[in-house]
């Protein structure tokens, strides 16, 4: 009889895990109140709640300066345009991330130049952003992903040394604090998404930070179709209506009213369950960096070896935590592998320019392409909104799956 809920035996978690989002009456009565003042749009911009919001979250985070549009894509492409980046430049990208990383960098006419991530942290390799600088480098997009951050020391330094700009892609790290300062906060700008499955969100919303006033000017005009926000000046820029509406902004006032007490739950779940996971054999844990001094996690990944779940990779290895009631995925592939980066179909003269360079199948990124397509397993943050018994049945499920692997191999499970 097989054991494993993915051939029919009983799963660990039968009832899951809480929802997401969460919601109550305080996000009802903060949209009815919008829908019945009347002024629903973002125009003018900013809306009086997308202005809250943005003040808000910035004065969270530690920035000065907020700009909510969208989402949080065109955030990054909007810091770059911003920062007067375009035709001709470069931009280091990890290649681990989503695709929208290097989409922004192309809508915006510049290169993505890819570097492998660290073993231990699967953020970008500082000592490979060192070995990507050229004369047209203009910025660094380092990527905190899932539960952990990029090493903020060294790229800062790094830009620093060669005069480049940086643009934190912060939307798994709403929370996140690096030696006491805040994500987003380090370089020119911070860009955060309100997507659905973000930890602050709206069902859709970006926000970007920057401590720079006239940046954050310049941000607000490209959103608004290029209307002038300098009142003395009167300067346009060529922009276009990213504006988030007042309907999405008010549900972000409610989230982040939430966002604290979540943000502590999570941390202290994910502690507890580092602690038991750590027995488990064959998974290999990626403590969060020492210097993260207030951590808020996203998703946590952790990493299985497949010769210990019977030769399985990570695909197998979700799929069996998913029918035992763990919410969880194989995460993002590497820019190598990826379907959703297609750089060729753009068009544009970026693409066409550096075909040869864009070309998925003659990248190669050895720390990446191990880890993403055999042994990265992202959790769900409601693993660790579900107290003490949440957090162990996830690690019993785990365990269970290594135990019974040799079951994935059949699929008779006999």
């Amino acid at each position: 009889m097989a054991e494993l809920a993915v051939r029919g035996g009983t799963p660990v978690r039968p009832e899951g895990y809480p929802a997401w989002p969460v919601h109550d009456e305080r996000d009802v009565e903060a949209v009815t109140g919008v829908v019945r003042g009347g002024r629903w749009g973002g125009f003018p911009e900013p809306g009086p709640r997308a202005d809250e919001f943005a003040t808000r979250f910035a004065a969270y985070q530690g920035g000065r300066h907020g700009v909510v549009m969208s989402n949080g894509t065109v955030t990054m492409e909007v810091a770059l345009k911003a920062l007067g980046i375009g035709w001709g430049d470069e931009v280091v990208i990890p290649a681990l991330t989503f695709s929208a990383t290097p989409y922004a960098a192309m809508a915006a006419g510049a290169l993505p130049v890819f570097c492998d991530v660290t073993e231990d942290t699967l953020t970008i390799d500082p000592d490979q952003i060192e070995a990507a600088v050229t004369p047209r480098t203009r910025a660094i997009m380092p990527v905190h992903l899932g539960h952990q951050m990029a090493d903020m020391d060294r790229i800062m330094e790094i830009a620093r040394r060669h005069s480049l700009a940086v643009v934190e892609d912060c939307a798994h790290a709403p929370g996140q604090r690096w030696r006491d300062r805040g994500a987003g906060t380090f370089g020119e700008f911070g860009s955060f998404s309100h997507q659905s499955f973000k930890i602050l969100t709206a069902g859709e919303g970006g926000s970007l930070l920057t401590d720079d006033e006239q940046l954050a000017r310049r941000s607000h005009s490209l959103i608004d179709c290029g209307r002038p926000k300098d009142p003395d000046e009167k300067q346009y820029t060529f922009g276009a209506n990213y504006r988030l509406g007042e309907l999405h902004a008010a549900l972000l006032l409610v989230a982040l009213d939430r966002f604290p007490a979540q943000q502590q739950e999570r941390a202290a779940a994910a502690r507890r369950f580092q602690e038991l996971a750590a027995e488990v054999p064959g998974v290999r844990l990626l403590p969060p960096d020492p210097r993260i001094t207030r951590w808020s996690l996203y998703t946590y990944i952790l990493l299985i070896e497949p010769d210990a779940f019977a030769g399985a990779g990570n695909e197998r290895v979700c799929e069996a935590l998913e029918a035992e009631g763990v919410g969880c995925w194989t995460g993002y592939p590497p820019m190598s592998r990826y379907d959703l980066f297609q750089p060729a179909l753009s068009r544009l003269p970026v693409a066409v320019e550096h075909a040869d360079r864009l070309d998925p199948a003659a990248m190669s990124f050895p720390v990446a392409e191990r880890a993403a397509l055999r042994e990265t397993v992202y959790l769900d943050e409601n693993v660790f909104r579900a107290g003490e018994r949440g957090v162990e049945d996830a690690v019993a499920a785990l365990a269970k799956v290594q135990r019974h692997a040799a079951e994935l191999r059949d699929p008779r499970g006999s």
